[in-house]
C-alpha cells in the first residue's frame, strides 16, 4: 500500500446541509428512568423547556417513566414501533458506586438505546448521564436535557430531509428478483 498525499482544492463548492432546528409538527416521545430521580427530573424539565422553545407542541410530547436506565430501551423500542414520533429521548442517571454494576448499566443502557435506533432507523438523544458522583451530574443537568432536545428535533429534521434517499428504482428490484447484476 502506497501513501499518497492528497490535496484538497480550497475553492471546491460542496453543499453540506444542516438541518434546522425547528420542532413545528413534530412529536418527540421521551423515556425518563425514575432511578436518581432529582436528577432525572431536572434533565426532563431542562429537556422539556427546550422542546418547547423550539416549537414542539406540547400535545406532541409523550413522557414516561421507567424505573431505571436499563429498563428505557424496552419502553423506547415500544414507542418506536408505534410509528408515531419523529424522535425519541432517553433521560437518566447513572452514578459510579463502589462495585462494577455503574459498568454493566452505563454500558447496557446505551448500547439498548443505539440498538433502538438503528433497528428502528429512529433518531434517539441519549441524555443518560454517566457521572462518578452526584455533583457531577447535577453540574450537567441543564445542559445535557437542553442538549438532547436539540439533537432529537434536528436528527429528526435530518432523517426526513434524507426519507427520499431511501427509495429505490422498481427496475433495479426486477433485475434483482431475475438474477440480473
Amino acid at each position: 500500500m502506497n501513501d499518497k498525499e492528497v490535496v484538497v482544492d480550497q475553492d471546491i463548492d460542496v453543499y453540506v446541509y444542516e438541518a434546522e432546528a425547528d420542532g413545528d409538527g413534530l412529536r418527540i416521545g421521551v423515556v425518563q428512568a425514575r432511578f436518581n430521580e432529582p436528577i432525572c427530573q431536572g434533565l426532563r424539565d431542562s429537556c422539556l423547556r427546550q422542546l418547547l422553545e423550539l416549537g414542539v407542541a406540547a400535545q406532541d410530547v409523550f413522557v414516561c417513566t421507567v424505573p431505571g436506565a436499563l429498563e428505557i430501551a424496552v419502553a423506547l423500542q415500544r414507542l418506536a414501533e408505534s410509528g408515531e414520533f419523529d424522535a425519541l429521548i432517553a433521560i437518566g442517571a447513572v452514578i459510579r458506586g463502589e462495585t462494577y454494576h455503574f459498568e454493566v448499566v452505563s454500558n447496557e443502557s446505551a448500547a439498548g438505546v443505539a440498538r433502538v435506533a438503528n433497528l428502528y432507523s429512529i433518531p434517539i438523544a441519549n441524555a443518560i448521564l454517566t457521572c462518578d458522583t452526584d455533583e457531577q451530574a447535577l453540574e450537567r443537568v441543564v445542559e445535557k436535557g437542553a442538549d438532547a432536545a436539540f439533537v432529537a428535533v434536528e436528527m429528526a429534521n435530518l432523517l426526513d430531509s434524507m426519507s427520499g434517499l431511501s427509495e429505490s428504482d422498481d427496475d433495479d428490484d426486477d433485475d434483482d428478483e431475475e438474477g440480473g447484476r
